[in-house]
């Protein structure tokens, strides 16, 4: 055999490691990293080996715009999308979507003067900041702020930063917009210079939409004149990279089919259970309250035992809802895509500071049934946006004109209460829209969100299971074209029904597919996580408490006596405990009728229970009718320092209870109506007064 050179080894140890190397590439070296593949601790631990110093982010990554978000329900995070996005377009931004969270806030002195900061901040609860706000707001509105070069307050030390404000608030909560207020105060105390007037959305008046179409338009042209930027004829150019991927199937072990992150996908979920990390629940029980047929109102067991989540009476549990295989189908046929829905695709996206939000791969299916918010309302800008993509010019001429005009896009579009596919069908005649960029869809529609309920239990009469209560949402729309149906409401009516052994759960012809993907929620499990709440009993039993709480409003006050009961039982003194609740008739919604009268046994005269039967009599009776004939015991209680909780409706009943309470208060008192609001007010403020509403 001939000898070979050291030229003829050179070559084949080349060719080696190259073949080497073309092999494990994506296995050993060149892995693309999954954002998705960490449990939440260890992510936020990573998040400290980047900088979470601003201004140097922006440096690092040559952005000159910086779209902060405080959101608690995604709405926040979505305008934050949107400016990003037509900052880009429409001027040539270089954006960028920053969670609060993520940064520290000290080093806002060295933001650069040839940069803007924007903040979409959401009010949450009881004027309160969001999860991911908290901090930031805490730092930014302190009497003692200092700043990384050691200004304080009166050294101006924000002169060189530019900022924009936006706020989502609800009118009929006290603290409107109350955050983007008090944060925009604090940015222009300490010498920052917005630009443009600081917007507010209001939820509660229906007009969070137009309320942020209607600002952002001349705080753009304001914007530019300050920025000497030139507007440019907007083009779409995709966030988001969309690869269908025929080397995979959804049967591909490494393929998402809805589940949330990797340790799920791997079926080694842990904690911590939150917001990022659902929990997968066992439903240990599950029954009708209400008598009627045409209505339903549900109570859930949910056993949290083997999860190690904790709660605390008066918190919140969250559902991670699935959309109902109905509407999922429409949507994919709409689009085109229901001849792929099983095709595994990857996402990525344009630059590395914008997360996809899901993880990939996945398939169409799965993208659409547990990521999107395909129900939810629409917004007039994306309806500009799909315009271009419309089957024919009838339906492009329609789209344009929705997108332009304000008030026939509410009378043909929000007022029917219609979601995206309901739209395009109705416009295009069921004539399917398959040029539509799926990209587009990613970044126009919402990332599904889980729901929020009151916990009905007590923790300390049952800390391994947590109770819910939850009216099951149908209700035609007049005028509507359909019935419009809650999507999380509708998927636990689907899971009592499994439990409850019909073969073919499908309220209301949804068609959910509760069994989860591969099948880990089969045997009746639900994804959570609980929020903690400040919504609390006083820490002394003998303390009295006036609750207030029509139809399901009445969920938190059941843990509540439930937990006096029970501290009774054990020999504790109980204060007066009063419950003021409310339905349509007696024979028909009046929940936790038989379980009342248990918690009177071992409370006795402590407990006492004050019903409204609304259409049980000739005249409408509501639980505001019953607080004015029982106004000397409240005014009473009050002045025994009782502490006063309503929960339900925030637009009407919570409106209604706090006016009833001041005009008792007037008359028990003897006092002008201006002394009894600043009585309520200082209730509030003591949490002597303290809210769990919904609008």
């Amino acid at each position: 055999m001939a000898q070979l050179d050291s030229l003829d080894m050179a070559v084949m140890v080349l060719l080696l490691i190259g073949t080497a190397a073309y092999f494990t590439k994506g296995t050993y070296w060149a892995v693309v990293k999954d954002p998705y593949a960490l449990s939440y601790t260890t992510a936020h631990a990573l998040k400290g080996q980047t900088t979470k110093n601003i201004s140097q982010k922006l440096e690092e990554s040559g952005k000159n715009c910086i779209i902060f978000y405080g959101s608690q329900t995604g709405t926040a995070e979505d305008y934050a999308s949107r400016l990003a996005k037509e900052g880009a377009s429409r001027f040539g931004l270089k954006t960028m979507v920053a969670d609060l969270e993520d940064y520290e806030y000290d080093n806002l002195d060295t933001f650069p003067e040839d940069k803007v900061a924007m903040f979409v901040l959401a009010t949450y609860g009881e004027g309160e900041p969001t999860d991911n706000a908290v901090e930031f707001y805490e730092f930014i509105t302190s009497q003692d702020v200092s700043f990384s070069q050691g200004g304080g307050l009166e050294d101006k030390p924000l002169s060189n930063l530019k900022f924009v404000a936006f706020g989502l608030g609800n009118n009929t909560y006290e603290h409107y917009n109350v955050i983007v207020r008090r944060v925009n105060d604090a940015l222009v105390n300490l010498g920052a210079h917005r630009i443009g007037d600081a917007g507010e959305g209001d939820d509660g008046a229906g007009t969070m939409e137009e309320d942020f179409l209607s600002w952002k338009d001349p705080m753009w042209s304001e914007l530019a004149k300050r920025m000497g930027l030139e507007e440019r004829e907007a083009v779409y150019e995709p966030v988001f990279t969309v690869i269908e991927r025929a080397d995979l199937s959804p049967d591909t072990a490494t393929v998402y089919l809805g589940e949330p992150n990797k340790s799920h996908l791997e079926g080694l979920s842990r904690n911590p259970y939150n917001s990022h990390n659902p929990y997968i629940a066992p439903i240990t029980e599950s029954r009708e309250l209400f008598t009627v047929k045409d209505r339903n109102c549900l109570h859930m067991e949910i056993d949290i035992s083997g999860s190690n989540i904790s709660y605390h009476t008066g918190d919140h549990i969250a559902i991670w809802p699935t959309n109902s295989g109905l509407e999922v189908d429409r949507f994919l046929n709409i689009l085109g895509l229901a001849h792929k829905r099983d095709t595994v695709i990857t996402v990525k996206a344009a630059d590395s500071i914008t997360k996809v939000p899901f993880p990939t791969p996945t398939a169409y299916d799965a993208v659409v049934r547990y990521h999107m918010e395909i129900c939810a309302s629409v917004s007039r800008q994306f309806v500009a946006s799909l315009a271009t993509y419309a089957p024919d010019e009838n339906s492009k001429a329609e789209m344009t004109k929705l997108g332009s005009d304000k008030e026939y896009f509410q009378e043909k579009v929000s007022s029917q209460y219609l979601n995206i596919a309901q739209l395009l069908e109705i416009i295009g005649n069921s004539k399917p829209w398959p040029t539509v960029p799926f990209s587009l869809l990613i970044e126009g529609i919402h990332k599904i969100q889980p729901r929020y309920y009151s916990i009905s239990s007590s923790s300390k009469v049952q800390k391994g299971k947590i109770s819910i209560t939850a009216v099951v949402e149908s209700r035609q729309i007049t005028g509507g074209p359909h019935i419009l149906k809650g999507v999380t409401t509708n998927y636990l009516l689907a899971l009592k029904e499994k439990q409850h052994d019909d073969p073919n759960p499908d309220p209301h012809g949804l068609a959910y597919r509760i069994n989860g993907p591969r099948n880990k929620y089969d045997g009746i499990h639900v994804p959570v996580h609980v929020r903690h709440s400040n919504f609390r009993l006083p820490s002394d039993p003998s303390i009295p408490i006036i609750m207030v709480g029509p139809g399901t409003g009445v969920a938190p006050f059941r843990a509540f006596v439930q937990e006096r009961a029970a501290l009774a039982t054990a020999g504790e003194t109980i204060g007066k405990t009063v419950l003021f609740f409310g339905c349509r008739k007696q024979a028909e919604d009046f929940i936790y009728q038989k379980e009342w009268a248990e918690y009177k046994g071992a409370l006795g005269d402590a407990f006492e229970l004050i019903l409204a039967f609304s259409r049980d009599g000739p005249q409408k009776v509501y639980v505001q009718h019953r607080m004015k004939e029982n106004a000397a015991m409240i005014n009473e209680l009050l002045e025994q320092k009782a502490y006063f909780y309503v929960c339900g409706d925030a637009a009407n009943m919570a409106r209604e209870v706090n006016s009833t309470l001041v005009n008792i208060i007037v008359n028990q008192r003897s006092l002008p109506e201006s002394k009894a609001e600043e009585v309520v007010k200082a209730m509030r403020s003591n949490n002597h007064y303290q809210e769990d509403v919904w609008s």
